[in-house]
């Protein structure tokens, strides 16, 4: 099993990626597409970012576009084509995302968050996608959540912790750290794995994969306050939702997506 880990970083640095052929696009036209790292399409009071905090330790490319927006339901895209470089074959390349409230600062309004995990208010999201592999790509789909100790976190504030929801996996991808439960949340079953990577890591992969989800993010979070491995006075300052890619060659389509905070 592959395992994702993640550097430590106090801010993002804007990178260019040279594309010289937008491989694996869709065909009919999209409003915005970009191949740039940490390239940002707006989407209301979301943004789709072309993460690939991890391309240094690949060879390849990936864009993101979008498709469409209605109120606060969106979709957007994103290819991609990863080779890993000698040793590097379980470092994630890239993280393209939805991203709804902090990323290192902050882009768009509206987004009701931070909110205190004491408050108990629902965050409320659907999403349906597909995947399509052009080869055998390791990889998993996942929303990935954000807390801090402080209500107003910026640029230059590090979270405390992690949260991610592995919907989908393939290839043999895996979480930081270990597992240290299988849990029943949100009706599904999920294996629980917790890390330390400067912050604390906890990853719920689902025991069977989906490709579409309806969930109140909420019971996630109050799951591991009920265990004790979170804090209710922490602070949920951002949801994102994307693919964490390994290796291979392939195509993520959300076809919808929204998130609600209370």
């Amino acid at each position: 099993m592959l395992r994702r880990h993640r550097p430590l970083r106090s801010a993002l640095i804007a990178v260019v990626l040279s594309a010289t052929a937008v491989l694996g696009m869709p065909s009919t036209a999209s409003a915005a597409h970009t191949c740039a790292a940490y390239e940002t399409i707006t989407q209301g009071k979301y943004y789709v970012n072309n993460n690939l905090w991890g391309q240094d330790n690949g060879n390849g490319w990936q864009c993101a576009w979008d498709t469409y927006q209605s109120g606060d339901t969106i979709g957007w895209g994103t290819s991609w084509d990863w080779t890993s470089k000698a040793g590097q074959n379980s470092s994630v390349k890239s993280y393209t995302s939805s991203v709804l409230g902090w990323h290192w600062g902050w882009k768009t309004q509206n987004t009701q968050l931070p909110t205190q995990l004491s408050a108990n208010r629902p965050v409320r999201t659907s999403w349906n996608f597909n995947v399509t592999q052009s080869n055998i790509n390791t990889l998993n789909v996942a929303y990935d959540l954000w807390l801090h100790d402080i209500p107003n976190p910026d640029w230059q504030s590090q979270p405390t912790d992690e949260v991610m929801i592995w919907l989908y996996t393939a290839g043999g991808a895996g979480p930081v750290g270990s597992k240290v439960a299988t849990l029943n949340v949100g009706g599904a079953s999920w294996d629980l794995y917790q890390g330390d990577i400067g912050w604390k890591v906890h990853s719920f992969v689902r025991t069977s994969n989906t490709t579409s989800a309806n969930l109140n993010l909420a019971d996630f979070t109050n799951a591991l306050v009920n265990r004790g491995s979170i804090a209710n006075s922490k602070y949920l300052s951002s949801v994102q939702a994307g693919t964490e890619v390994f290796n291979g060659r392939g195509q993520l389509d959300t076809n919808s997506y929204t998130v609600t905070v209370g």
